[in-house]
């Protein structure tokens, strides 16, 4: 747990102190990022043959956790970031890797996910978006919608239908490229506000086959593998964070604020209760996240399952936990004047958030039952 300590220190001194204002303004949190990049948590998960740490799933979910602990919405950009490196770790070629490796490791340049469209929603891995391939790339057209990191990212990635339209690719964009916006004006999310989540225009936007992932038609494979297994534990991971935020919350106004002249809400017998159920729901999805993360790294037959029930159990516990701890909070937090008000919002984004909550369980009910998923 080496990265989760040094991690933590770092988000309660860079992190914490900043969350409750970024989420007023929602606005990225520019300064934030700029501090993680010069730490070095860019590239935690880049090879060390090209510079980077070279670090596993366990890792991911240690510094994601710790860093949404600070705050949710940081680390919910960073771990897309992670998501976006390590596909192109798996799947792209050494030239490209070396290309965007470099950038990432000497710029501290920001990676994102563009996957989301508005009629697909969370079966992101069906786009709409079109592709018309010539003899010397792909032109694309569409919108993409909630993209986190929306401007503030260097590089996208992005599917599209593939030649064949039955299968779909995976390309990286570079922010510069001609033909691509955002309507940076359409958010204001209710939590979550500092990772400006808003769609990505892309209008008559080339790319060369140079910025294609992987083999032609293989971006399934990689969705369902790399992406999602970096996606859904680092969800579970910025989930269980965001839970021990709330629970310490709730435990220092329960110890802090007094019901008498000497006595605090924790004396009472019904805030007792709330503690603990708060500390248990926190502990199991905090344990849950990691032995997902360290089944996948031991390479477990059953790390998939571990995975997905681990990110379900991370995003109902912690709407729970929030519910729970406004109670603890009272008139005090709904009044705005605890983080608890901020907390709850945050939660939210948990169930809906790609691939939802429902759709996960019919695909960890068919797992289970030995059938093909999606």
């Amino acid at each position: 747990m080496n990265f989760y300590n040094q991690s933590i220190q770092f988000s309660q001194k860079e992190i914490a102190p900043h969350a409750a204002q970024y989420d007023q303004d929602a606005v990225f949190p520019k300064k934030i990022f700029d501090k993680i990049g010069e730490e070095g948590y860019f590239s935690l998960l880049i090879p060390t043959k090209y510079g980077g740490q070279g670090k596993g799933l366990s890792e991911h979910a240690q510094v994601c956790m710790a860093f949404a602990e600070g705050s949710a919405t940081v680390a919910l950009c960073y771990m897309m970031h992670n998501v976006a490196l390590m596909c192109l770790s798996n799947h792209a070629d050494e030239t490209l890797k070396q290309q965007i490796f470099t950038d990432v490791i000497q710029n501290k340049k920001l990676l994102a996910l563009a996957y989301s469209e508005v009629g697909t929603g969370t079966h992101f891995y069906k786009p709409e978006i079109t592709a018309h391939y010539t003899d010397k790339g792909v032109i694309l057209n569409g919108a993409k919608s909630m993209v986190t990191s929306a401007e503030y990212a260097s590089y996208y990635l992005v599917l599209s239908p593939a030649k064949d339209p039955e299968k779909i690719n995976n390309w990286i964009v570079p922010k510069e490229t001609k033909g691509l916006s955002f309507a940076l004006s359409t958010w204001d999310g209710l939590g979550m506000r500092a990772n400006v989540s808003c769609p990505m225009e892309l209008n008559d936007l080339f790319l060369d086959e140079s910025y294609k992932i992987g083999a032609e038609g293989g971006a399934m494979e990689q969705v369902f593998t790399t992406v999602a297994s970096f996606f859904l534990t680092g969800l579970a991971s910025v989930y269980s964070g965001l839970s021990t935020n709330i629970y310490q919350e709730a435990l220092n106004h329960a110890t802090t604020r007094k019901y008498s002249e000497s006595v605090s809400l924790a004396n009472i017998e019904t805030v007792q209760i709330h503690l603990s159920n708060l500390y248990t729901k926190m502990m199991a999805s905090r344990t849950m996240a990691f032995e997902a993360a360290r089944s996948y790294d031991a390479g477990e037959a059953d790390a998939v399952l571990k995975i997905i029930s681990a990110r379900i159990f991370a995003s109902e516990s912690v709407i729970e936990n929030a519910t729970i701890a406004m109670r603890v909070g009272g008139g005090k937090s709904y009044n705005k004047q605890t983080p608890l008000e901020r907390l709850l919002r945050d939660s939210f984004a948990g169930h809906i958030m790609a691939p939802s909550v429902d759709v996960l369980k019919v695909w960890l009910g068919k797992a289970v039952s030995g059938q093909q998923i999606p």
